[in-house]
């Protein structure tokens, strides 16, 4: 069984900094993701407050993050963390290709998207239905859609799918959107309607998405699109930290200190997965407090 200072679990930007940070602290460090590198960072259209870029991509941004930290540390992607344990004074982390012995563990899941939990979405869910307006976006050019949401991400997905030349329609389930003002004049700008106060009752469609039944006031109504974007928050990839005891709040984000310290000695957190500012700034920040937490308690 192979032996490691430090495992990170999860290479969303959170955890390839803690990676890095652990390696240049002299912890014997690896990082386990279960997919591929970036999380959901990779799903970002376009990013204009990481400082040092004027605007980037999500995905060229978590590329450039894992060509940096991969000098320091190895990512293994494609392995999925199935359980942790303690052992002996260590933790024994078990993913599906094998088991490693640790004298501490990061947990950086990050989160999934939330689901509109109605009726059609599962049927329809990649065929018509997505959570990504970067990944399927292409294939609606010039076609009418609809993003569902009112926060940065929704309309940062509309904008992107605007410029894509997509017909686009925003249903927010409130008369005001809860996105950055910056946003909101660029949404103006570019035009995008708006259906206020509404809210999606169903999917419909044949073999792809046809149109999406609307509630606003308590009247229903038809829209017509190609597609529907979803865009309605994120939800903590927690269940192995519950699985081991580590804290959670009422919403299933991992509960730490100032330090990334969870309620288990020498289990961390940082990320997405702990709730607050998900920002990928502070992902990056919490990943490097974090790994020198550990660090410290492992002197």
């Amino acid at each position: 069984m192979v032996g490691e200072d430090l495992i990170v679990v999860g290479a969303g930007p959170a955890g390839m900094t803690a990676g890095m940070y652990g390696v240049r602290s002299g912890l014997k460090t690896l990082v386990l993701e279960k997919g591929i590198s970036g999380g959901l960072s990779n799903e970002a259209p376009e990013i204009e407050n990481y400082p040092g870029f004027d605007r980037v991509g999500g995905m060229e941004l978590a590329s450039k993050i894992k060509e940096h930290v991969s000098r320091y540390v190895e990512i293994r992607e494609l392995e999925k963390v199935e359980a942790i344990e303690e052992s002996s004074n260590e933790l024994v982390v078990t993913t599906d290709k094998g088991s490693y012995r640790t004298r501490a563990v990061i947990m950086s899941t990050g989160t999934r998207h939330r689901r509109l939990g109605v009726k059609g979405e599962s049927e329809f869910a990649g065929k018509g239905v997505s959570y990504c307006a970067t990944c399927d976006g292409f294939f609606f050019k010039n076609k009418p859609v609809a993003v569902v949401g009112g926060g940065d991400s929704a309309v940062r997905e509309a904008l992107y799918l605007q410029k894509l030349g997509c017909r686009v329609t925003l249903i927010h389930r409130r008369d005001e959107l809860r996105a950055e003002r910056y946003l909101q004049r660029k949404l103006e700008d570019a035009g995008v309607t708006i259906r206020w106060n509404s809210v999606v009752k169903e999917i419909k469609g044949d073999k792809v998405v046809k149109s999406v039944i609307l509630d606003s006031n308590g009247v229903e109504s038809e829209l017509s699109i190609a597609g529907l974007f979803v865009s309605i928050g994120e939800e903590p990839n927690s269940e192995l930290a519950a699985k081991m005891g580590v804290a959670l709040d009422a919403n299933g984000y991992i509960i730490t200190d100032k330090s990334q310290r969870t309620n288990l000695k020498r289990v961390y957190a940082a990320g997405d997965v702990t709730g607050g500012v998900r920002q990928v700034v502070v992902a990056c920040a919490e990943g490097a407090i974090a790994a020198l937490s550990a660090y410290n308690d492992l002197l």
